[in-house]
This record gives C-alpha cells, structure tokens and sequence, in this order.
C-alpha cells in the first residue's frame, strides 16, 4: 500500500469538522444535533466531515441519514478499518475549509467548544489551537495511563502540552498539509506540526464528559504500549529530520553573444 499524506483539496468554506467514528450508532444522531446547535449561530461557512472507519453496527446508515437531511454533513465511507489516524487523514484531505476542526465521535467532546476555538485561532494568527481535559470524565486506568504517556511524551519530544491525547483541536489547513501518516499519528500533531515548520500553539481547556453509550475502543495495550512504542518512532524522525536553509541563489552574469561581422 502507498504511503499517505495529508493534502487537503481547496479551501472553499470557512470551517471543516473532522470525525472519526467506528461503531458508534448510539451517538452520532445527537452529535450531529449539537454540532449543528453549536455552528449555526457563528458568522461562518461550515461543514461536518464524518469518516466511517468500518463501521458494522449500522453508524453508516444514520449517517448518510444526516447528510440527506442536511447537506452540511458528509459521509467519507472507508472500505474497512484503518485506524483513527488514517481515517482522520483522509478527513482533513477531503475537508474544504480553512480551518479545520477534530473531534472524536463518542460524545465526550463538547461541540460547544468549537467557536470560541476557532475564533482564537483566527485572532492569535497561531497555527494550532489543542484543548485540554480541564476535568476527565474517566475510569482511573485511563488517567493513569494517559499521564505517563503524556509526560513521557513531552519528554522525549520536548514539548509542553498539556494533554496531547486530546482530540479536540482546531488548525488551519496549512499546518498539517504534507505531513506523513502513521499509525498513532494523531497523537503527536504539535510535534509534527513543529518539524514541518509551523507549530505555533495555543492551548484551553475543553469540557470533557463521561461516555454515557456505545462502548471505549481503548484500553491499557493500545492506549499506554502502543503510545510510548510510537513515540520512539518519532523521536527517530526527529533526530534524523533535516532541513537546509538557503542563503540565496548565486547571481551569474547573462552570457554575451559575439554578434559577428
């Protein structure tokens, strides 16, 4: 299979939400409802980008029941699962906005979140604005888990964010054009974000609820393991990433032609 990397075709709205889903029939119809609550009354031209990673349990069908209802939502349909990185990839590729939103499908992002973020990426100018769980609504493992990885993260990576396994972002379209797609990419987007030149962050925090339906797809194995197992993997693209910086181009006198006589 080819590698895969982020290109976003043009920009042609406002604002692009971005939502993975796998599996997760009892929640996108009331997503869908807040998403909708959330972006109507903002001055801008939006869309809601739903990504169908393999879903079985009928999470499809009430997508596209969205979509039909309201054209603002869109349905990519993946032909299996690929994973939320993939999936999220080929959401922001497919997105049209300028600025571009992700949030998890499970109900525990807050859509009313959205237009404060977006409003202070577009009046900081930065590239990245990452929410971070102020609150957890989660089991005890799960925190533990999250803040070794976490710190360990930022360690290694030498970064300060706060909560990179937030979902919950808001970016412009240009800062993650380009970047290579992995398996546990979404969990290092700053740090990409800075290698690729760009990178400047601000952070706030979001709400973040308990997931009242549907069931988590991850635990101990592939939320801790699996992270620190990625992590080493970029910080080898970091130590082995280069970038030349040019002085200018060297200026050579145009060539006389010998008119003869």
């Amino acid at each position: 299979m080819p590698y895969q990397i982020i290109d976003p075709v043009p920009a042609s709205l406002d604002v692009s939400l971005v939502i993975p889903v796998k599996d997760e029939v009892e929640n996108v119809a009331l997503l869908a409802a807040e998403i909708r609550a959330a972006m109507e009354p903002t001055p801008w031209a939006w869309e809601c980008l739903w990504v169908d990673d393999g879903s079985s349990d009928g999470t499809g069908d009430l997508l596209r029941q969205a979509a039909t209802a309201d054209p603002r939502h869109r349905v990519l349909a993946l032909e299996r699962n690929f994973g939320q990185s993939a999936a999220m990839a080929a959401g922001l590729s497919a997105a049209r906005g300028k600025v571009l939103v992700t949030l998890d499908g499970d109900g525990q992002s807050d859509p009313a979140d959205v237009p404060g973020m977006v409003a202070l990426l577009l009046d900081k100018g930065v590239d990245l604005v990452n929410g971070f769980r102020a609150k957890r609504e989660d089991g005890v493992v799960r925190k533990l888990s999250s803040r070794i990885a976490n710190g360990f993260r930022n360690w290694v990576t030498h970064e300060q964010v706060r909560d990179v396994g937030c979902s919950l972002r808001v970016m412009r379209r240009d800062a993650v054009r380009h970047l290579f797609v992995f398996r546990g990419m979404h969990r290092f987007l700053p740090t990409l974000m800075r290698l690729n030149g760009l990178g400047r962050t601000l952070e706030v925090p979001v709400h973040h609820r308990p997931r009242l339906r549907g069931k988590t797809k991850y635990g101990i194995n592939n939320r801790l393991w699996v992270g620190l197992a990625d992590l080493f993997g970029v910080w080898w693209l970091m130590r082995r990433s280069v970038a030349a910086r040019v002085r200018g181009e060297v200026a050579v006198p145009a060539t006389r032609r010998e008119v003869g006589t």
